[in-house]
């Protein structure tokens, strides 16, 4: 049984690779698609698309309402959610995707540092499963095949 995991999160690392490569190593029937990773891609689609803006608000809400198209249909057509919440950055756009997915119904991993407890409190008691790395994760959908 193969499954689809979406995998919301930061942009600014490489963490959906090494997850990658950690399910290859473990032959996991999985595969996985993602919010655009290009962070100029992302920020740019609206004006790719639609041409120049007549400001900052507009290009940015030109490309949001492509982004959102994406990620709902991707989100849709997979089968978990993992939203990986960092430190390092703001993490509204997880936050986002993850009360989607819970919304949507689709059985959801958070994935957040002990120091992000408290603030996610609400949305880690809506989620299926959280852990504070993504290894555990990993460990949470390996689980499903055993």
């Amino acid at each position: 049984m193969e499954l689809t995991v979406y995998l919301a999160g930061q942009i600014h690392d490489d963490w959906r690779e090494d997850l990658k490569a950690k399910v290859k190593d473990q032959n996991l029937p999985l595969t996985f698609v993602a919010p655009q990773t290009n962070h100029d891609r992302s920020d740019n689609v609206g004006e790719d698309i639609l041409g120049e803006q007549p400001g900052n608000v507009y290009k940015d809400d030109a490309a949001s309402s492509i982004n959102n198209l994406r990620t709902q249909v991707l989100m849709h057509k997979s089968d978990i959610v993992i939203a990986l919440f960092g430190e390092k950055y703001k993490q509204w756009n997880t936050a986002m995707d993850a009360s989607a997915a819970i919304t949507m119904g689709k059985p959801t991993i958070i994935v957040r540092p002990e120091s992000l407890i408290h603030p996610l409190k609400e949305l880690s008691n809506k989620a299926n499963v959280t852990v504070e790395t993504v290894d555990q994760a990993l460990d949470v959908l390996s689980y499903i095949y055993e």
